[in-house]
């Protein structure tokens, strides 16, 4: 928000349109005369307050909502070009969290019914109204101009139960955690399921017993090839076993280097023949445009951005208006939208690459709103190349753009060759060899992505083989790999946790509250403080952690969207149980001898007093056993987080540390007495 919100003069009988932000009424601004003023709400103008529950418990849940202090002199601002305008449009966001800012705005502004509200003599009433657009363009502004509609207190109260069910949770429950472990914890609904999920994962990467398993495969010659052959480029391929006799071989099946060397002698001394040869056309067919939550993953994986700042590149292009509104769950497409990229496919690409009819996808979500439109550029011609924005943003566009306009591409097409090979020895095997080429790049024209080709020799059926070298492999079984930002957010949108606009903000809040952190893998895992808390709320909240009825918590967000369900009772529903636990676990607390803390051989260098462990906030430390009077503390270096012996001052361990951007290096435990620091992990050379 602005250090001060000014009032701008207001045209007699002009129109009021109140939006979210700065930029996206700069962007309206463009396409509409003198009689509009537009202006920015800079979001919410009330929330919750701060420092109390701000939720009657007493009386049905009402929120208690104020004014902040931070928004007072817009409101001011606000009043004051309302008491001027002879109407006021509301043209915040089409989602919840919109409909919810102009319901605020009603209140906040005091402008009474959007329907209609009087003067005071009761003659030439000003008049309301709330507008919504997928997009901000002349043509979408001016549409939604034409067709103004009520405030849907359906999305309103949506919107309520989620923030006084969130409110709820965090201000009841993150207290206990307090008394049961330390103070400045926190619980929410979503976040604490989100750490589950992290902290499950590497309960399942611990427990995990790796296997032994081999493969065997052999590099193979048609017999009759000379230097001068020219069927081809490849004169050589690769096939793997995948038959014994009459028996199948697993992935698993060789369990052994016994196995395998007594399967690879047989066949260094077999007679090769092509036993059949399989040709078929594979068509690869594009992906739907983008939803939100394909978005995060998409950039996550192709541009390494965090769905934190994916999203806010994706709010400074759609306020800009060079895409479409970025939080939907929909991949459906207009009309206008399809002509348009048809046009385009036409004039740059040319027939070949333009489709008899357009691609029309359907949402694997049930709850997936069609009525609304997938994340696509609003002009299909706008290629990135020419866009004027910074680099993060262009490349993000880039990606919606490809997307976009591959949707509406041809399949890409493979000739795809699998040839099967048999070895006669002691025993008969069976090999298996499997070719792709690439015929048409198709909708890969646009969307770029690496294709795996592997090109075959050509080959006739009962031809001999000569085999070149046979080899064998010892290969191991993998853990369940940690999460990262696109399998996460892929899982929350599997589960039903929360919803693809608010994955960004839990897992920000997720690493910020230190339950969380990145590996050199840029790989979530949980901290010791994670593990810890979610531990405590498996065992005395499991509800609260469990992810089956979170998900039909939001089920029953969608039921009060809908106007299916009564939002009070979807919170008492939660609520009343809720509470009653809550009395009785702090209770058992009260009653609870004060935990043993774990003892160790140091010392405290203040006052001589034993050292013991104690769980803090970022982990195990060494605190003084004279607490509170000494209040001595130090980190407490284990074999697991120890690199050995500083190499400059021979006392510390060097560690593993975060700069304040949160970079990994190594330095001594010791800082600031001895600076040692490196970014090379111990033991590990850098390479030329």
């Amino acid at each position: 928000m602005p250090k001060k919100a000014v009032a701008k003069k207001t045209p007699k009988g002009a129109t009021l349109i109140i939006v979210e932000s700065p930029t996206k009424a700069k962007t309206i601004s463009k396409f509409l005369g003198k009689n509009y003023t537009i202006h920015s709400s800079y979001g919410h103008m009330r929330d919750l307050p701060k420092g109390k529950l701000g939720i009657d418990v007493e009386h049905d849940f009402e929120p208690q909502y104020v004014i902040p202090t931070a928004s007072r002199k817009n409101v001011t601002a606000l009043k004051k070009l309302a008491k001027k305008a002879e109407k006021i449009i509301l043209a915040t966001d089409e989602d919840r969290e919109g409909e919810a800012i102009s319901w605020h705005l009603t209140q906040a502004l005091d402008l009474g019914n959007p329907k209609s509200d009087p003067s005071a003599d009761g003659q030439n009433p000003k008049r309301i109204e709330r507008i919504v657009f997928h997009e901000i363009t002349k043509s979408a502004i001016q549409d939604a101009l034409e067709h103004p509609r009520e405030i849907d207190l359906d999305l309103v109260n949506a919107q309520q139960a989620r923030r006084a069910l969130d409110r709820l949770v965090g201000y009841k429950l993150s207290p206990f955690l307090w008394k049961k472990v330390f103070r400045g914890l926190s619980a929410g609904r979503v976040q604490s399921v989100t750490v589950r999920l992290i902290a499950d994962r590497e309960e399942e990467r611990g427990a995990f017993q790796k296997e032994e398993y081999w493969s065997v495969e052999a590099l193979l010659q048609p017999r009759g090839i000379t230097q001068t052959d020219t069927r081809n480029n490849a004169e050589s391929f690769t096939a793997t076993l995948s038959r014994i006799e009459e028996k199948p071989v697993g992935k698993m099946d060789i369990k052994t280097i016994e196995e395998a060397e007594e399967i690879k002698k047989d066949l260094e001394g077999a007679e090769y023949a092509v036993l059949s040869i399989t040709k078929k056309e594979i068509k690869r067919q594009p992906s739907p445009p983008f939803t939100t939550s394909t978005l995060q993953q998409e950039a996550n994986k192709k541009l390494g951005f965090s769905s934190k700042q994916t999203m806010r590149l994706a709010q400074n292009l759609y306020e800009r208006g060079l895409i479409t509104y970025m939080r939907t769950d929909s991949v459906n497409l207009s009309q206008e939208a399809l002509s348009a990229v048809k046009e385009w496919i036409l004039k740059s690409l040319g027939e070949k690459y333009a489709t008899e009819t357009p691609r029309v996808f359907k949402a694997k979500s049930r709850l997936a709103q069609e009525a609304h439109e997938a994340i696509r550029p609003t002009d299909a011609s706008r290629v990135p190349e020419g866009l004027d924005a910074d680099e993060r943003e262009k490349k993000l566009y880039g990606l919606i753009w490809a997307r976009f306009v591959a949707s509406q591409l041809p399949p890409a097409l493979f000739d795809a060759t699998s040839v099967e090979v048999s070895a006669k020895n002691e025993k008969e095997y069976g090999l298996r060899a499997n070719g792709t080429m690439m015929k048409f790049d198709g909708f890969l024209r646009v969307w770029k992505s690496k294709i795996s080709e592997v090109e075959l020799p050509s080959l006739n059926e009962r031809e001999e083989l000569t085999p070149l070298e046979i080899k064998s492999a010892q290969h191991f079984t993998e853990p369940p790999p940690r999460y990262n930002e696109a399998s996460l957010v892929k899982a929350l949108e599997e589960y039903g946790i929360g919803r693809p606009s608010t994955y960004a903000s839990t897992i920000s809040v997720i690493q910020t509250r230190n339950y969380v952190e990145k590996d050199e893998q840029r790989r979530f895992k949980p901290t010791e403080t994670g593990i810890l808390v979610n531990n405590l709320l498996k065992e005395h909240f499991p509800q609260i952690v469990d992810i089956q009825f979170t998900a039909n918590m939001e089920e029953g967000f969608d039921l009060i969207a809908d106007g299916k369900e009564e939002w009070h009772k979807i919170i008492r529903d939660f609520y009343e149980p809720f509470a009653k636990l809550l009395a009785e676990k702090y209770e058992e607390v009260l009653k609870a001898t004060p935990e043993i803390l774990e003892t160790t051989d140091e010392v405290c260098e203040k006052c001589g007093k034993p050292m013991v462990v104690k769980v803090g906030r970022f982990g195990k430390f060494l605190a003084c056993s004279g607490f509170p009077e000494c209040k001595s503390t130090k980190k407490l270096i284990t074999a697991e987080n120890s690199f050995g012996a500083c190499p400059e001052c021979k006392e510390g361990s060097v560690i593993m540390r975060r700069t304040k951007t949160r970079r990994f290096f190594y330095g001594c435990s010791r800082y600031p007495e001895c600076k040692h620091a490196s970014w090379t992990k111990p033991g590990v050379e850098l390479k030329d």
